[in-house]
């Protein structure tokens, strides 16, 4: 694959994972920041400086007093942006801001506050929800039945991460970073993400490593999809490894070639 191609892709696959996973808006570096919706580079410096004249953002609402952080951007960014600690516990969710109000109404309507969604104390929200009508609760708070269900899904575990629910990798004893990792050690791994050109395996080292689509099997392999899935626990061999450029290649193959 050409670099440049290549290049692309990466940056699409991290575009896209950051804007599922979401970023914390004062610990992401500048480079993480770069990839979130509605950002460009002259915005994330801004928003780096903001962070270190005043101190860690407690609201979303201040990113409107970050430079050329306009309304515009904000409607793109704010729902990628988490806050940890913040003022308002809908900071540390993907709800968007414009859509807190409904929210709120909603969980008045059944008796929560934000005390109940920060305690993780609104468990039954949906028995509450089905009892009372999907779609009446929806058009009671101002909300489409669909925006509901995911605002109800954030509500349930703030601040989620949504590969907590993947299986861990097991792990070797013997090999605690990319430092320890040789050539032709084989190791089980989970895999955590799958790309056009192959796909990306925890293997416990801090840092995926890359298994390229002409590693996946030893047969022609049209789409690593059709090989393999997220969460998938698979046994991958290590055909390479450059400890500068922090990279790790493997091998799903019988009798993989090293590099």
């Amino acid at each position: 694959m050409p670099e440049a191609r290549l290049d692309e892709v990466l940056k699409g696959v991290l575009e896209d994972c950051v804007n599922k996973v979401g970023v914390n808006l004062n610990t992401a570096s500048p480079s993480l920041l770069s990839y979130v919706s509605g950002l460009n580079s002259a915005i994330v410096k801004n928003i780096v400086k903001y962070r270190e004249d005043n101190g860690k953002f407690t609201s979303r609402k201040q990113l409107l007093s970050v430079p050329k952080l306009g309304a515009k951007a904000f409607e793109q960014c704010a729902g990628f942006l988490r806050i940890d600690d913040g003022d308002q516990v809908l900071d540390k969710t993907a709800v968007h801001p414009e859509s807190y109000e409904p929210t709120m109404k909603l969980l008045k309507l059944f008796g929560y506050d934000e005390k109940d969604v920060a305690n993780g104390t609104i468990s039954d929200i949906n028995e509450r929800i089905k009892a009372f009508g999907e779609q009446k609760t929806a058009e009671s708070v101002g909300l489409g039945v669909y925006t509901m269900r995911d605002i109800v899904s954030e509500l349930l575990k703030p601040g989620r991460d949504v590969r907590e629910s993947l299986p861990q990798p097991m792990l070797r004893s013997d090999v605690m970073d990319i430092n320890d990792l040789k050539p032709g050690m084989k190791i089980t791994g989970t895999v955590r993400n799958v790309i056009d050109f192959g796909a990306f395996v925890d293997i416990g080292v801090h840092q995926d490593g890359l298994v390229h689509i002409s590693e996946l099997s030893d047969n022609y392999v049209r789409h690593p999809s059709d090989v393999v899935k997220v969460g998938q626990v698979v046994t991958v061999t290590v055909i390479g490894v450059d400890v500068k450029k922090n990279r790790i290649s493997l091998s799903m193959r019988k009798a993989p070639q090293q590099k």
